[in-house]
């Protein structure tokens, strides 16, 4: 009976060490609030942007590579930001956002290929986007929830990590450098 006891004890242990170990990212966009430089998406975003990425399979793996042209329009309240991917298997892919500002830290946004409204968090050097991306796979929708953060590294460039997941398991990762014009 003890043997038994012993053994339940261990499988609880592990199971809880699983789950723990399983459990979202701890960081958080208030961890950067006092840090510099400051980015403040609206005018970082407005204008042009160019960027640089490549995306990663859950195992590592460079599956693709894309150039980017970005183009931001701020109006006091809403940017409106048109993206233009050109992905290195000659695909093109084309994007605008309606990013509203709420407050000093946090804004919603919407995209025609986005499901519900993507929710923003800016901090510091630090904006956390939050949203569930609709990807066309084999004539079907896909629905793949992104946990993107970019980082300021100063006035002209910045970068970003993506983390893509399925319920709840990381399904890719994606890596993209900003360069302001």
């Amino acid at each position: 009976m003890r043997h038994i006891n012993y053994i339940k004890s261990i499988s609880l242990i592990i199971v809880i060490f699983l789950f723990t170990s399983c459990s979202k990212n701890t960081m958080k966009p208030e961890d950067f609030k006092n840090k510099e430089p400051r980015l403040i998406i609206e005018e970082y975003l407005s204008g042009n942007v160019k960027a640089w990425g490549v995306l990663q399979n859950r195992s590592g793996k460079v599956t693709r590579q894309f150039s980017a042209d970005l183009d931001g329009t701020w109006d006091g309240k809403q940017l409106i930001l048109k993206e233009k991917f050109n992905w290195d298997d000659g695909e093109i892919q084309n994007r605008e956002w309606t990013i509203n500002k709420i407050d000093d830290n946090h804004y919603e946004g919407t995209a025609g290929d986005v499901a519900g409204k993507a929710k923003g968090y800016s901090y510091g050097p630090a904006f956390k986007f939050e949203y569930v991306l609709l990807v066309p796979v084999k004539g079907k929708e896909m629905k793949i929830t992104f946990d993107d953060w970019i980082f300021k590294q100063d006035e002209r460039v910045a970068i970003n990590r993506a983390t893509m997941t399925k319920f709840g398991f990381k399904v890719a990762e994606l890596t993209v450098v900003f360069v302001k014009d």
